[in-house]
C-alpha cells in the first residue's frame, strides 16, 4: 500500500483537489462519499490531517471508518 507524508495528506483536504482524506491510526481513508465531509470539513474537523487523537471527543467510535476505503498509509516521518 502506498505511503504518504503528513504534507502529502494535507493536500487532500477537499479545497484544492477533489480528494477528501483523513488518517486514523496510520491508515488514510477516502471520505469523499460521506455527506458529512463535504468541502473537507466535518463540524470542527478538517480533512487532510490525522484524526487519531481527536476521535476520543467524537460522539461515535472508530467503527465509523469501516465504511470508507483505505487509500494508503501515513508515513511516520
Amino acid at each position: 500500500m502506498k505511503e504518504y507524508t503528513r504534507a502529502q495528506l494535507a493536500l487532500r483536504n477537499g479545497s484544492d483537489r477533489e480528494e477528501i482524506w483523513c488518517a486514523y491510526q496510520g491508515n488514510i481513508y477516502d471520505l469523499r462519499k460521506s455527506r458529512l465531509w463535504r468541502n473537507g470539513k466535518h463540524y470542527e474537523h478538517w480533512a487532510g490531517q490525522d484524526l487519531t487523537n481527536e476521535l476520543k471527543d467524537a460522539p461515535h467510535n472508530a467503527n465509523v471508518f469501516d465504511k470508507f476505503e483505505i487509500v494508503g498509509k501515513l508515513k511516520d516521518n
